[in-house]
């Protein structure tokens, strides 16, 4: 019994010490260096071409979005005459 117990002591102890860990790379000084960088990109377009995806994304959405509104201000000003 005391033999079975201390085998499963050392099993949890093994299994929670000797776990390896993923080591992770530090990118934060290359990300600084990419972000201090004077190259005349504005800061919101620095992380490449997933930023200037997003950034155009944002402008159509905006564009989009004040076109259907100012349609729809248009829409309610003139009401429609019933028949």
């Amino acid at each position: 019994m005391f033999r079975t117990m201390n085998a499963v002591q050392q099993m949890a102890r093994r299994s929670i010490c000797s776990s390896a860990r993923r080591q992770v790379e530090n990118k934060v000084p290359q990300k600084q260096k990419m972000f201090q960088e004077d190259n005349g990109t504005p800061i919101h377009l620095k992380g490449g071409s997933s930023d200037a995806l997003l950034y155009r994304a944002t402008m159509v959405l905006t564009v989009l979005g004040v076109g259907f509104t100012l349609y729809e201000l248009v829409k309610a000003s003139f009401p429609q005459k019933k028949d």
